[in-house]
Formats: structure tokens, C-alpha cells, sequence
């Protein structure tokens, strides 16, 4: 059994928010924080007028994106999760890996973290607080 709804993981982990925070303890956090935006992208996508499928990329050598959404045209929005509250230019590794496989049918890379701005890195690649799931931009 799997079980997603991370208040509840969390809650089984005795994890407090104070022993989750990003800063003092992001073991914990990061792959709570993950679940946490797949579950809600899989909940907004069956509401959605966007119809995509929802994917997690990882490749044989080491390469990972947390989440891949990709339109029945082939065009692909590719998103990671980081319990971080100021992403640098290293949290984009993976996602311009991706990017420059896909080429033209990559059409945004999104690292969704846990400050307050939104954050344009170039090359079609940003950062968006994870509030951005709820709140048109």
C-alpha cells in the first residue's frame, strides 16, 4: 500500500513541521515535499482542459526529473521539486539535460521550491514557488 497524502505520511514518521523544515532537516522533506506537488498535479490534470500525461524521467546514467508532463502533440513541460528556499543554477541540472535532449518539443522546465519569487533562469527554464499550483502567474 502506498500512501499519498504527506500530513499523513509525515504524521506516521512522528515528523514535526519544526523537524521537516527545509533549512534544519531537508532529508525528510524533500521527498514528502515531492509527493506532495505529484499528487496535486495528478488531482489539477483530471480537471484540466490541458490534457497531458503525468511521468517520472529518470535515465539509466544518472539523470532524474521529478515530474514530466506531456501533451498528446508530444510537447513536454518538465518540473523538479526542491524543499529549498532559494534554488541556484545547480537545481536546473537535470531539467536542461532534458531540455537539450528534446529540443524544440521541450517547452518550459520549472523547478517548483519553497521561497516566494518567481525566479526566470533563461532557456526556458524558472522557479516558482510551490504556491504557483494554486494562483495564475
Amino acid at each position: 500500500m502506498t500512501l499519498v497524502d504527506s500530513g499523513l505520511v509525515a504524521s506516521l514518521l512522528n515528523l514535526s513541521p519544526e523537524a521537516m523544515h527545509p533549512t534544519r532537516n531537508p532529508t525528510p522533506a524533500g521527498p514528502l515535499l515531492e509527493g506532495f506537488v505529484a499528487n496535486e498535479i495528478r488531482r489539477q490534470l483530471a480537471w484540466s482542459d490541458v490534457r497531458a500525461q503525468l511521468f517520472h524521467f529518470r535515465d539509466r546514467t544518472g539523470p532524474e526529473v521529478d515530474l514530466i508532463l506531456e501533451h498528446r502533440d508530444g510537447r513536454v513541460v518538465a518540473i523538479d521539486v526542491k524543499a529549498s528556499t532559494s534554488p541556484g543554477r545547480d537545481a536546473f541540472r537535470w531539467l536542461s539535460y532534458l531540455r537539450d535532449r528534446l529540443g524544440e518539443r521541450f517547452v518550459q522546465g520549472l523547478v517548483l521550491y519553497t521561497g516566494s519569487d518567481a525566479l526566470s533562469f533563461g532557456g526556458r527554464l524558472a522557479a516558482l514557488p510551490i504556491e504557483a499550483l494554486w494562483r495564475r502567474w
